[in-house]
Formats: structure tokens, C-alpha cells, sequence
């Protein structure tokens, strides 16, 4: 049996490690036994950081931002350009890297630009998504619910909301799931930024009623350089993050008979599936970065000026101290975040996974894992916690556009 802690260098905590990634919660029990609500942790090889397991002391760092800023440059002088998680940790002049009137006006922006969102329309958008593609699979009588369903679903979603062309969204995607996995997060970087250049100079002479559009015309006046930092991290948070909260809610439904029974008898409802994932596999697990301007005193433990301190929302979530067993009707888990940071665009995120979740559900309610639990991969990487394929099975049926119209 392999031992569920990977050791990186001087006893850290290897997050990169496949074991890692397959084992996540038994890492957590066994940290919170050893070291308590502060863990010593290697985010890739020779990147060291402080990962925060205690609730209460997350809560504590995340309205702090006078002793915790999110400013990493101080950090990431000292980081060679070729460091895996470079390109998702360094500074970019967006929110969650700024703080007092530069966070303040970046912000302001993006919220303004979510806030105009129809969220009644934006129903419409994700039945519109949703169809075609459960029509491709569902006279096959099989699907990866990753690829066939869930990534394809938030991926044009996200660039619905965005008013961003298919081919452009398409180069989009690719650099997001590049950033998050960290393998080339370089060149997945380079073309994030590249597409949505395009993006944003068609919306200077092309306007429409989108997210992009909002920004660009936005009275913060922001260069072609500031709305596209602002759509990276839009694009961040809305592909890659929402389509494996619709994975890991439909891994839940499929695996877990308290859900799997009561949805469809109406006793239990998508959202409260949706909650209970957000509480014990949120799709980002380890986020919420700081970077200590000098050593800070937290939990009786000194930790070094200009090395992260990252939230680990998981473990987080599940601290004992805290969280009691069911969590059914339970909003306060950290995976939206919390304080001066918080995630602006919790309310579009819920609308597309539960609409994709019951459209997939409502079209094929008899759908069932192919492969054991136990047979599923975990991608691996520090931050996402990320199913590599759903593989399902279910009885075929007729074309889906046959009877649910478009």
C-alpha cells in the first residue's frame, strides 16, 4: 500500500504527487494529525509554501490582507521563469493580485460586468449548450461525462457570457486546463493571453451585450492589457473550476445512494448535491494565496516573509472542529472563498452546474458509472481537484432534439 503523504524535499508535502491526487482527504486527516492547521508543503518541485488546514485560521488570514496581501512579486522574483506554477501564481494586474485602489478598481469592474449577467437568460444559454451535446451520445449508450459533456458544456457557457467566437474560446480553453495542471503552464499562458487579445481589440470596434464588452467600456478605463488580465481570471474561474463541479456533483449522484435515490424522489434537490461537493471536493481545493510582506506569528508558528500561504478550501471544509457529517442545507464551506477577495461570480457558477446537472439528468436518469469509484483518475496538480474521465453507461435513447426541443 503506498503511504498516503508523498515527501518532497525537507519533510514537505508534495501537492503535485499522483498519490496526492488520488488520495486527498487521507492526506488531510494525516496532516491535521502531524502538523496541526499549518503544513509545510511543496506546490512543485523546490517551491515551498505553507498550506492552511484549520478553518478558523483561514478564516482568519482571508480578512487580514494587511498581514496576508495577495502581491506576489515580492515572491516570484526568485522563481525561474521555467517553475511549472509560475504562470498561475505570478502577479497579473487583475483582483486577486491587487490590493487597496488597484484591487478596489479592478473589482468594481468585474463585479459590474457579472452583475449585468441575466441570469433568467442565462438558463436559456445552458439548456441551448446543453442539448446538442447530450444529443451526440445519447444513442450511443455510453459517454465520458468530462470530455463528451462537462468541459464542452462550461467551456461554451463561459464564452456565451463573454461574447467570445468558438474559435477564439476554443484556444482559450486549452491555455486554462495548461495553467491548471502545470505541465507547460508557460505556453499554456502565452496562448491564453494571445486569444483573448483577439477578443478584447474585436470588441473595441465590434461591441455586444457581454461580459468583455462591459469591461472594455467600463469607466475604470482600462487598456487592452487590464481587460485581458480580467478575462484570464474570469476564464479561469469559469471553465476549468465549473465543469469539474459538474463532474465531481455527477460523480456524487452516481456514487452515493443518499443522492442517487433522493433527487429524483424530490427529498434531496441539485443544489444540495452542488453544496456537499463544495464542501468535501470543491473543484479548486488549494487556492487563496498570500504572501507575508515580513514573518507573521500564526498559530504559535513563524512563517518566512514572501513564501505563500495558500488555503487549502478541502481540508478546510472538513476540520472537525467545524463540520459536522451532514452538510445538506450547509452554505458555509470556503470554496467561493470569503473576505476582501471573495469570488464575485458565485451566482452564475451555481445557475450553470445545476442547470447542467439536471439537463444531463433529466435526459438520461437511469445513467450509471461504467468503472468502479475506485478505477476513476485524478489529474494531479496542486490546486484542482479534477477527475481525468467520468465514463458512464445508460440505455440508449432516441435523438435528444426529438423530444426536448431547441
Amino acid at each position: 500500500m503506498i503511504h498516503p503523504l508523498t515527501y518532497a524535499g525537507s519533510d514537505r508535502i508534495a501537492l503535485y504527487s499522483n498519490e496526492f491526487a488520488a488520495r486527498p482527504h487521507e492526506c488531510y486527516r494525516e496532516m491535521r494529525q502531524r502538523y496541526g492547521s499549518l503544513v509545510p508543503v511543496e506546490l512543485s518541485p523546490g517551491v515551498p509554501a505553507t498550506l492552511v488546514i484549520g478553518y478558523r485560521t483561514a478564516v482568519r488570514v482571508l480578512h487580514d490582507p494587511a498581514h496576508f496581501p495577495v502581491d506576489p512579486r515580492s515572491w516570484e522574483k526568485g522563481i525561474p521563469d521555467e517553475c511549472p506554477v509560475k504562470p498561475m501564481l505570478a502577479w497579473r494586474p487583475n483582483a486577486i493580485r491587487s490590493a487597496g485602489e488597484e484591487h478596489r478598481r479592478y473589482r468594481e469592474a468585474n463585479v459590474a460586468a457579472l452583475s449585468a449577467v441575466d441570469l433568467h437568460g442565462l438558463h436559456a444559454v445552458v439548456e441551448r449548450i446543453a442539448v446538442p451535446l447530450i444529443a451526440r451520445f445519447c444513442g450511443v449508450g455510453a459517454a465520458d461525462l468530462i470530455a463528451d459533456y462537462a468541459r464542452p458544456l462550461a467551456f461554451q457557457v463561459v464564452n456565451a457570457m463573454l461574447g467570445c467566437s468558438p474559435e477564439i474560446g476554443q484556444r482559450v480553453a486549452t491555455g486554462v486546463v495548461t495553467l491548471f495542471e502545470g505541465s507547460d503552464a508557460a505556453a499554456g499562458n502565452a496562448m491564453l493571453v494571445a486569444a483573448l487579445h483577439e477578443l478584447v481589440t474585436g470588441k473595441r470596434t465590434d461591441p455586444g451585450d457581454d461580459v468583455t464588452t462591459r469591461l472594455v467600456r467600463h469607466p475604470a478605463g482600462f487598456d487592452d492589457q487590464e481587460v485581458i488580465e480580467q478575462l484570464v481570471t474570469l476564464y479561469a474561474a469559469g471553465v476549468e473550476p465549473v465543469h469539474n463541479l459538474i463532474a465531481n456533483t455527477l460523480l456524487l449522484i452516481l456514487t452515493n445512494e443518499r443522492f442517487a435515490g433522493n433527487l429524483l424522489g424530490g427529498s434531496l434537490s441539485t443544489r444540495d448535491a452542488l453544496d456537499e461537493v463544495l464542501f468535501l471536493d470543491p473543484p479548486i481545493a488549494n487556492f487563496c494565496m498570500t504572501y507575508p510582506r515580513q514573518p507573521v506569528l500564526l498559530d504559535d508558528i513563524w512563517l518566512p516573509a514572501h513564501q505563500p500561504v495558500i488555503i487549502s478550501i478541502a481540508a478546510c471544509n472538513t476540520d472537525p472542529t467545524i463540520s459536522g457529517g451532514d452538510h445538506t442545507g450547509n452554505r458555509s464551506h470556503l470554496a467561493w472563498g470569503a473576505g476582501p477577495h471573495a469570488c464575485p461570480a458565485r451566482q452564475p457558477a451555481y445557475l450553470i452546474a445545476q442547470d447542467g446537472v439536471d439537463q444531463l439528468l433529466d435526459a438520461l436518469p437511469e445513467i450509471e458509472l461504467s468503472v468502479s469509484p475506485d478505477e476513476l483518475p485524478w489529474r494531479p496538480g496542486p490546486f484542482h481537484r479534477a477527475l481525468g474521465t467520468l465514463p458512464v453507461v445508460f440505455d440508449p435513447a432516441r435523438p435528444f432534439a426529438d423530444w426536448h426541443p431547441v
